[in-house]
């Protein structure tokens, strides 16, 4: 075996350290969630939360492997994106933004963690109000969701993308919902947020993507978003779009002194994940991001919006296709739904039931987790019951 082929081998999940590095970047992004959901209230500064989450996860990740001979990478693998109403997503402001939360608001909060490169992201829809969600909002929610949980069936070895984009079609039709167009789900490989291999949400003739099937020791993350409305995005404003990510394969001499000043910042802070203009000194970055955007040096990650009045909602979880199943490592729980229709169609139920893990023979016990941690049972799924209303969360 080659050096390079050994490297290639080591970097699958078929080693445990690279299994490790996933889980913890997982449930330092589920903690990281879960603060900034708490913090979601009305008149909250949706910039203040987007650095809240940030913050949370550099904090964190720094504590890890301090003291390891080879440096070690760790930090924000996506920032944090709180996007509201029919806005769908990258909404992340800048420090002079003075957007707040209002009661009733229907937030999608987005984030990435990653250790050594491994990265774990997470997205969560959460209504700003008390007591169950009904109506349009638990139809969209529950859409999202339930596609969710089909998707984490499907994606195995041996099927392939398009059984899922046509399952994800057929369960937001059954809540009256569409799938959003124009979603990627990718898969993950070390320091790649967006491998080759891809699951398109919606099949439309603008848009093709090869096929693939899902094989054992790979990780995905599964992106979900559904509308109340047509599901075709819009960009209203540039000057919304504050999320990029260095194109790697393009090289220009830029022009303007900002633009290289800004430049240089990226290559050394953020070379190859997204990162935030919120990270940047602000006022060359207005100025030095546009060219390089121009020449295609960056590649921006613009915020889009659906009509106003429609309902968005999003649900992102990564995934590890292991020996023994799939295992979900993202996830946070949602708030009671009641959709204004039960799940009666018999083919999602049956893609329900499915069951995630293999049963382990011998019936052994659970691994315990790290001292002071929780042993990780989020991924022990059990088929989901589709008959309450088609929107059971996994902690």
């Amino acid at each position: 075996m080659s050096d390079d082929e050994r490297e290639e081998k080591e970097l699958d999940l078929s080693s445990a350290e690279v299994v490790t590095k996933y889980k913890s970047a997982a449930e330092i992004v589920n903690k990281a969630l879960q603060l900034v959901v708490a913090e979601c209230k009305p008149k909250a500064k949706i910039v203040d939360l987007c650095e809240k989450g940030d913050s949370y996860i550099r904090e964190q990740t720094a504590n890890m492997y301090k003291n390891v001979k080879k440096k070690i990478e760790r930090g924000v693998a996506f920032p944090t994106c709180i996007s509201v109403n029919n806005t769908i997503c990258h909404y992340s402001p800048l420090a002079s933004d003075e957007s707040v939360l209002e009661e009733g608001d229907i937030l999608k909060i987005d984030m990435g963690c990653h250790i050594d490169g491994f990265i774990a992201i997470v997205a969560h829809t959460h209504v700003l109000q008390e007591g169950p969600i009904t109506g349009r909002a638990a139809d969209v929610i529950a859409a999202a969701n339930t596609a969710a949980e089909v998707a984490l069936r499907l994606v195995k070895p041996g099927k392939s993308n398009k059984d899922v984009t046509e399952a994800i079609q057929k369960v937001a039709a059954a809540y009256d919902c569409k799938i959003v167009e124009g979603v990627l789900s990718h898969q993950l490989k070390q320091f790649v947020i967006d491998g080759n291999k891809v699951i398109l949400s919606v099949t439309n003739p603008d848009t093709r993507v090869d096929d693939a099937e899902f094989e054992e020791n790979e990780v995905y993350a599964i992106d979900i978003v559904t509308s109340t409305g047509e599901g075709k995005p819009k960009l209203l404003d540039e000057k919304q779009t504050t999320i990029y990510k260095r194109a790697v394969d393009k090289n220009y001499h830029l022009k303007m002194k900002a633009s290289r000043f800004i430049f240089s910042e990226i290559n050394q802070k953020f070379p190859i994940l997204p990162f935030t203009a919120r990270a940047l000194e602000e006022k060359r970055a207005r100025l030095g991001l546009v060219e390089c955007v121009n020449h295609d040096l960056l590649q921006p990650y613009p915020v889009l919006h659906e009509k106003p009045g429609d309902l968005v909602a999003h649900i992102k979880f990564t995934v590890l296709l292991m020996p023994n199943g799939s295992d979900r490592i993202t996830s946070h729980p949602l708030q009671e739904l009641q959709p204004t229709k039960p799940l009666e169609d018999p083919e999602i139920k049956a893609w329900l039931a499915l069951g995630v893990k293999t049963k382990k023979k011998g019936g052994g016990k659970k691994k315990k987790g790290k001292k002071g941690e929780k042993a990780d049972d989020s991924t022990e799924a059990e088929p989901m019951d589709a008959t309450t209303n088609g929107a059971a969360s996994q902690d």
